[in-house]
């Protein structure tokens, strides 16, 4: 099987959402059919589980770094780290702001949620611009964690998050990109 085809073809584009020219990568019919959802998660589990690459706990973006990170984590045997939306989170919080086309937007973690030396995996559904996959990553890094990777089902690497990131130091690992479209 053609791993990345199938799940591509499990991707719903919607043209002009949220504003016109935009292209809209859709991630919910991955999410629906039991079949392709399982796919998806095996494509991270299998890489997360060579020793070289295995993390000791998982950090999710919200919201939908949620879904893939918390079922990988469980998967492999490991915590989840939720990394939320400001003013989300209950108890004592780190936050970072990073810049959006217009305007900013700003995550949080909790103080407690990685301890130092713990080795992250980072996840998402996409990477775009690349602002919430860096906030997140300067977030666990103020609280001592290593980020191994940021890891996402998705790059849309016309939009430079990637590069970005990956200047910045992060290694990627997405299961398709979407360069072109």
């Amino acid at each position: 099987m053609d791993i990345e085809r199938y799940l591509r073809d499990h991707i719903r584009t919607v043209p002009d959402w949220p504003e016109p020219g935009i292209q809209f990568r859709d991630i919910t019919p991955l999410l629906q059919d039991p079949k392709v959802f399982r796919v998806l998660i095996d494509s991270f589990v299998h890489r997360y589980m060579d020793p070289a690459l295995r993390p000791t706990v998982v950090a999710g973006l919200d919201a939908r770094g949620f879904i893939i990170g918390s079922v990988l984590a469980y998967e492999l045997a490991l915590g989840f780290v939720p990394i939320r939306k400001k003013g989300k989170l209950p108890f004592t919080t780190v936050e970072e702001t990073y810049e959006l086309e217009y305007g900013s937007a700003t995550v949080e973690l909790h103080t407690d949620a990685v301890k130092p030396g713990d080795r992250v995996l980072l996840i998402d559904d996409l990477i775009a611009t690349g602002g919430t996959m860096m906030a997140g990553k300067k977030l666990l890094e103020k609280l001592g964690a290593i980020v191994t990777e940021g890891a996402a089902i998705v790059d849309l690497p016309e939009l430079g998050g990637s590069a970005r990131l990956k200047a910045a130091g992060l290694p990627l690992f997405t299961l398709l990109d979407f360069a072109g479209h």
